[in-house]
């Protein structure tokens, strides 16, 4: 009868480890913040994941109601979306170190800087970036700060060049990217 015992908490055990390992088959990567995307009128445009990859933090963008076209995206210094500050509440962008802006020059780019993103006649942004130059984890590439993030959406496109922040144009969607979500 002990034995018996003995043999069905050694099954119990067993079961519960390949379920914890299933469950962490099904959620790789490390910390995930979900945030909520707004446009101007303060309305909600859908939303973003991020979730922390070995090399960086993996950004995921479901958001509906963008005007067609190709437009910078970004990730700002400061987890505030005024829409009627017009997101300039967001800061500059997440610089991360001492690194100019631009995909394309030299010393660049920012932390925060990510390929512009196109929009089709659906109005609608469905995207996968990878961006090696942040993280979710402490430390000074952190997007997870004292005054957390924002990912920005700009009206124009990104030059990739100009300082200190593309020429994108004006800001048309935030997200704030903070530690409690």
């Amino acid at each position: 009868m002990i034995r018996t015992a003995h043999i069905a908490a050694a099954c119990v055990l067993a079961l519960s480890a390949s379920a914890a390992l299933a469950e962490d088959a099904t959620t790789p990567g490390g910390a995930m913040v979900h945030a909520e995307v707004i446009g101007l009128n303060g309305k909600s445009l859908g939303t973003v994941m991020l979730q922390e990859a070995p090399t960086g933090v993996l950004v995921t963008a479901d958001i509906k109601g963008l005007p067609e076209g190709e437009h910078g995206f970004h990730f700002h210094e400061k987890g505030l979306c005024d829409p009627a500050q017009k997101f300039t509440t967001s800061g500059g962008h997440f610089a991360a170190g001492e690194h100019q802006h631009g995909l394309m020059v030299m010393g660049g780019p920012h932390g925060g800087d990510m390929p512009n993103q196109y929009v089709g006649r659906n109005r609608a942004l469905k995207a996968q970036v990878l961006n090696t130059g942040v993280t979710l984890s402490p430390g000074p590439k952190s997007l997870l700060d004292a005054d957390g993030s924002a990912l920005v959406i700009h009206a124009g496109v990104d030059d990739y060049t100009s300082q200190p922040a593309g020429n994108a144009g004006g800001r048309i969607a935030c997200a704030v990217i903070g530690a409690g979500q």
